[in-house]
């Protein structure tokens, strides 16, 4: 199987926050999950990969990523020397 986009889930400290989703969208985050558990060895909950799917997308998407640097990490309330992991070859993505 090819890697999925998404690599181990690291642990970092939560914020909560409640979301609704189609239930093809959450049926599809279980079939992630147990891919993913299958590939790392690794139990994965499927709420534990919103997050870094998340991340991945924003990380990845160009017009985002130009936009924040003009807006300065000061005024996101984000470092920028955030590490987003999960890429398809395993390395980090700096923001």
């Amino acid at each position: 199987m090819t890697r999925l986009k998404i690599g181990t889930i690291v642990d970092d400290t939560p914020v909560k926050l409640t979301v609704v989703l189609p239930a093809a969208v959450h049926r599809d985050l279980i079939s992630y999950a147990q891919a993913l558990s299958k590939e790392n060895g690794q139990a994965v909950e499927p709420a534990q990969l919103i997050g870094p799917m998340l991340l991945r997308f924003m990380a990845t998407d160009r017009v985002f990523t130009k936009w924040r640097r003009s807006k300065g990490s000061a005024d996101l309330g984000t470092s920028r020397s955030r590490q987003v992991s999960g890429t398809p070859t395993g390395e980090s993505i700096d923001r």
